[in-house]
């Protein structure tokens, strides 16, 4: 007779079973979230500006993190002399994806805006894979009833259009909607360059209301140090990640590609600076668009940047 490995134990190896996030467990009922981590797809898209396919994001993110499923023993960086996501204190759940209703923008944004608030609830941290950038703007109004945060945007586009052909709530729109919300104390915006998606008044209107605008030549010139002693410290932070932040030799898979960007140890030098330097209370990252990208690496990228922010973000809570 042969032994169901159901039975004793399993290995829960890449490619083998349901494809969550990092191949941690898959809870179904948002009433019973038991995790310091809640990973959310949200697969939105309608309205992009240029090319589409960020929809389907999250689903290659999810694919792409298999390669990170460590498994018992963690994650050890021999760098840092530290093992991140360690088996025995790692509770991550993947909660699957938020209903979106592909031509609704106020229903998909909605139906987002809830997931965050289960998670939050749960009193778990939300870590959403979009979609488009868009879907930032419901996972910043569910922090409404939490305590003020400071957002950390690492992008190639400022994203501060008010509004363009009457659309305020597009991927051009999140961190405009995100400085008008009074428990948002200011925003770090990183990596902004080249022809952006917001016009001169805009960025004008972003120092006003309370933005720090820095490009990647700005960051390099400070280095990452000096990047992280214009950030607020000791607060909240919700770190919002476009891929096309980084540069398109790595991350060719995104709606608008921008030349010039970040190569992958800026950002994780960043992110971990950030992580030490306050507590990280949201996640989301947006714009992996995989169809345009044939050998895998933007959703690679996405999925290692998560795995390794996650992992230090735990990591520097633990020592507090």
């Amino acid at each position: 007779m042969t032994t169901n490995s159901y039975d004793s134990g399993r290995l829960n190896l890449p490619f083998v079973g349901i494809c969550t996030f990092g191949k941690y467990p898959y809870v179904s009922d948002w009433d019973a979230i038991e995790a310091d981590v809640a990973v959310l797809g949200a697969p939105y898209d309608f309205g992009c500006q240029w090319r589409s396919g960020a929809r389907m994001g999250p689903r290659a993110i999810r694919e792409a993190s298999t390669l990170f499923a460590f498994g018992h023993g963690g994650a050890y960086d021999h760098e840092d002399d530290v093992t991140y996501l360690p088996f025995e204190t790692t509770r991550i759940v993947d909660i699957g994806d938020a209903d979106i209703v592909h031509t609704d923008t106020e229903k998909s944004h909605a139906n987002i805006e809830f997931a965050v608030r289960k998670i939050l609830a749960a009193g778990a941290i939300p870590v959403v894979m979009g979609g488009d950038h868009s879907v930032n703007i419901p996972c910043i109004n569910a922090f409404d009833d939490q305590d003020p945060i400071h957002v950390v945007q690492i992008d190639a586009h400022l994203d501060f259009v008010d509004e363009r052909h009457g659309v305020r709530f597009g991927h051009g729109n999140p961190m405009r909607r995100a400085a008008e919300k009074p428990y948002v104390t200011g925003l770090s915006q990183i990596g902004i360059r080249n022809v952006s998606s917001t016009a001169r008044d805009g960025y004008e209107d972003a120092r006003k209301m309370g933005s720090d605008i820095q490009s990647v030549r700005q960051h390099r010139a400070l280095g990452n140090e000096g990047m992280l002693a214009r950030i607020p410290e000791g607060v909240r932070y919700y770190v919002t990640i476009d891929i096309d932040a980084f540069d398109p030799s790595i991350a060719p898979g995104t709606g608008t590609p921008s030349h010039g960007g970040f190569n992958y140890y800026e950002v994780i030098e960043l992110l971990a600076g950030l992580a030490k330097r306050g507590d990280i209370v949201g996640v989301d990252l947006v714009e992996v668009a995989p169809d345009y990208d044939h050998s895998g690496s933007t959703s690679t990228l996405a999925a290692q940047v998560l795995m390794n922010l996650i992992g230090r973000i735990l990591h520097a809570r633990s020592l507090r």
